[in-house]
């Protein structure tokens, strides 16, 4: 039986298809979000990759900004849910997450079955999302998959106190124009990105394990920020653009069953 698992985010679609709600059987991530063709272009990369298409599944299940705008999903449920079953699944000593999307940042809490405790989220400003990093890495002139080795260079880190993105990004001009090095400046973003989701996080009552995703996990240099902010051992999930994908999957199958409806 195969399930599949939708998760449209602000900045990239994401998928993934369990057999028997176990095995991946095909996973894809497109880089564009809620209101673009990236929900289409999903499904066909998907098909191309696995040969199978919605109409193979028994269940499909959508999360994300854009879970609304699935025609073919069963089902929709909130990113809150998905990320957590998807992170538990892989990881059943999971008991904290900090959830670092495009727009969003999340923190959530698991018991020991892998229930929701408590969650917070901070979703009304892009101060330490995804979003934020994209404004600081065009500023800085270095793409984004270069920060990490920067930050891993970094000698001072500078300190970027703001907490609104556009405040900060006159801050790292600023530092740029007092001689600061891109390597000191990358690490002070990083650890104000750090400060923010450790914030929250300290909100729901943090215990190990404490398992970082999203797509900003991408960037060790945040990992790094993370674990020194923390003062303990962070854990990154694997794939981790693709836990809300995994969890919806995993979820779909749950429903499927439930429902007694097979491929």
């Amino acid at each position: 039986m195969y399930t599949m698992g939708i998760d449209i985010g602000s900045s990239s679609s994401k998928a993934v298809v369990l057999q028997d709600g176990v095995k991946v059987a095909a996973a894809a991530v497109v880089p564009a979000g809620t209101g673009t063709s990236g929900p289409k272009r999903l499904l066909a990369r998907l098909s191309e990759q696995s040969g199978l298409s919605p109409a193979d599944m028994a269940f499909i299940l959508s999360t994300g900004y854009g879970r609304s705008l699935l025609a073919v999903a069963d089902l929709q449920m909130s990113e809150i849910s998905c990320h957590a079953k998807g992170v538990f699944f892989q990881n059943p000593a999971a008991r904290t997450i900090i959830d670092i999307g495009g727009q969003d940042v999340k923190a959530i809490s698991l018991d020991s079955q892998g229930n929701i405790h408590q969650f917070y989220m901070n979703d009304k400003c892009a101060a330490g999302t995804g979003r934020f990093l994209e404004v600081m890495s065009r500023v800085l002139e270095v793409g984004l998959g270069e920060m990490a080795e920067y930050h891993f260079r970094s000698k001072h880190p500078a300190s970027v106190s703001s907490t609104c993105t556009v405040f900060a990004e006159s801050e790292v001009i600023s530092l740029l124009s007092q001689g600061r090095s891109k390597e000191d400046i990358i690490a002070g973003v990083h650890h104000s990105v750090a400060a923010k989701a450790c914030a929250l996080a300290q909100r729901v009552d943090i215990e190990n394990e404490v398992v970082l995703c999203g797509g900003v996990a991408l960037n060790n240099g945040v990992a790094d920020a993370i674990q020194t902010e923390l003062g303990e051992r962070l854990a990154v999930a694997r794939s981790p653009q693709l836990t809300g994908a995994l969890g919806a999957a995993r979820l779909a199958y749950e429903e499927a069953k439930r429902k007694g409806k097979s491929a």
